[in-house]
């Protein structure tokens, strides 16, 4: 991934502690007040930092996928954001979002929105067969898919998340894991969950890359964000 500061100044960043004991702890404080929650992006909000939403500019713009595959749609935002980053850049290529529930109201918006011409809707579990055949349906013959999960934050379900779509990513593009960094975070951040603390993104991609080695950590993008959600979740595709 380019990225523009000077690598060895990201590597040292990265490897000051107290910095990284500061951010890791500015996170935490903000989970109860949902810091992530206060963002839109073209007029529908859009659940990320701040950084991962520059770090999804990036990607997009770095790669040019002929297709961006997401899973979690939510209100909409990160769809509109890479639909957007694609009409910028004068790429051709649509955007599908999945999710197991997409609301009316949501669903209204995301499409009446201008953009929604880039967009695909396919509701159902992102992990479900017929949800997997469509979608692999919509990539067909594409050459350079981008995938971002952000779905069910369970070990389980983003293991087969894994699973299911790294098939579809090619050398020189991403594989993305949201929210990973609730393996990082207090348990009791999140008691009305299912995920936490050895049951979250970042377990799953452990466990993904220990059998797969088509994906590494892009260790140096990720140390450039310093505060991210998707600790070790920027999947780079060595190989196809």
């Amino acid at each position: 991934m380019s990225i523009a500061n000077d690598p060895d100044t990201i590597r040292r960043m990265a490897a000051d502690p107290e910095l990284r004991r500061l951010a890791q702890e500015l996170i935490a404080r903000t989970v109860p007040y949902r810091w992530s929650h206060n963002f839109t992006w073209l007029g529908r909000p859009v659940i990320q930092f701040p950084p991962d939403l520059v770090a999804i500019q990036q990607l997009i713009f770095t790669v040019r996928p002929d297709i961006v595959i997401e899973t979690g749609i939510a209100h909409g935002g990160s769809l509109i954001l890479s639909a957007s980053i694609l009409e910028l850049i004068g790429q051709a290529a649509e955007v599908v979002g999945v999710d197991i529930d997409i609301r009316p109201h949501n669903r209204a918006a995301i499409e009446a929105h201008s953009l929604s011409k880039r967009i695909r809707l396919i509701e159902g579990s992102s992990i479900a067969p017929e949800v997997i055949e469509r979608v692999f349906a919509a990539a067909a013959g594409k050459k350079r898919p981008l995938v971002i999960l952000d779905s069910m934050h369970t070990h389980d379900h983003v293991l087969r998340e894994l699973e299911l779509y790294s098939p579809l990513v090619k050398a020189g593009s991403y594989l993305v894991a949201m929210d990973t960094i609730i393996e990082d975070l207090p348990g009791e951040l999140y008691p009305d969950r299912p995920w936490g603390p050895g049951n979250s993104p970042k377990t799953a991609v452990h466990s993904f890359l220990a059998r797969n080695d088509r994906f590494a950590i892009d260790r140096d993008f990720e140390a450039s964000l310093l505060i991210t959600a998707s600790p070790d979740g920027f999947l780079e595709c060595l190989r196809d």
